[in-house]
């Protein structure tokens, strides 16, 4: 059967409708009309989110969700436009945080019990402890995504750190030998293992942790204390300090000079925040510590 000129330019008109709705970017399209992730399901796309969490709050904002956070807590200082306020997330108050009344909670502790709380309070809250590798915090990147209606943004994210930080292991020397390190947390000589987020990264890199296996590490879950004469006697090729301690602070302890990391000047203060989180600028952590390896002696 052959369409009469009125219903051709129906036919057409309704085509074109159909085409411009697919090709059309929104909100169906990108979280597919389900944010939910991570056990928490919302009804509709979050635009007063209050995040607990420095980690979270970088994460938030690099993937393109930053205009729907209504306020982060005094430790989110990354990126400078984040709604910065008073809100404590080592010691959180439900009322506070329920006066921002939000339709989205991110925490990554849970002091005082404030997931409870905010349960009771009927405010979704998504958790995101710190995570232990790369992909603990893909996850929670792409968790957020899909909460927040920019799975596209957090996906590409991810890829895009997955790729920076495959790029700069490839692209260190091939060595027989491991250099030894030991990543110091404060100048009472906490540390990490292996197992934890930065521990992870070091390994990447090609470096062999002193604290791996020490006793008591395991149960501290991975951030064993070691004395000064145990790092003395492992002799560790590099220090990587994280606490706020300048080289200096480092290489004028007693006895310290005699380290191989100092005496190859091998000794690096990383950005105390940069290295205590798990987020995008993790690219910036593991850019450090492969810097210093390529260009080690």
């Amino acid at each position: 059967m052959r369409l009469g000129p009125k219903l051709l330019g129906v036919a057409a008109v309704a085509t074109l409708a159909l085409t411009a709705c697919a090709d059309a970017p929104s909100e169906e399209k990108d979280g597919g009309g389900d944010y939910a992730a991570g056990g928490v399901t919302l009804d509709a796309k979050p635009d007063k989110i209050v995040s607990l969490s420095a980690t979270a709050t970088e994460m938030l904002f690099a993937i393109d969700a930053g205009d729907q956070v209504e306020a982060v807590d005094s430790t989110s200082n990354y990126p400078k436009d984040a709604p910065k306020t008073d809100l404590d997330a080592f010691n959180p108050n439900v009322e506070s945080i329920a006066g921002y009344e939000p339709d989205l909670v991110v925490v990554s502790h849970d002091q005082e019990g404030i997931r409870d709380k905010l349960k009771e309070a009927k405010i979704p809250t998504y958790y995101a402890p710190a995570a232990a590798s790369l992909d603990d915090s893909y996850e929670q990147i792409e968790d957020l995504g899909a909460l927040t209606g920019h799975r596209k943004d957090a996906k590409k994210l991810t890829g895009d750190i997955e790729s920076e930080i495959d790029t700069m292991v490839e692209q260190l020397p091939s060595r027989e030998d491991k250099p030894t390190v030991y990543y110091e947390l404060d100048d009472d000589h906490y540390t990490l293992t292996s197992d934890t987020f930065a521990g992870s990264l070091l390994k990447k890199a090609g470096l062999v942790n002193i604290a791996d296996g020490v006793e008591g590490a395991e149960e501290t879950g991975g951030y064993p204390k070691l004395t000064g004469e145990f790092i003395l006697s492992e002799n560790p090729d590099f220090v990587f300090a994280t606490g706020g301690q300048t080289v200096k602070d480092v290489t004028g302890r007693q006895g310290w000079d005699s380290l191989e990391a100092v005496k190859k000047k091998q000794v690096y203060s990383l950005d105390a925040d940069v290295s205590s989180r798990w987020g995008p600028r993790v690219v910036d952590l593991m850019r450090d510590i492969t810097d210093a390896v390529a260009k080690s002696k």
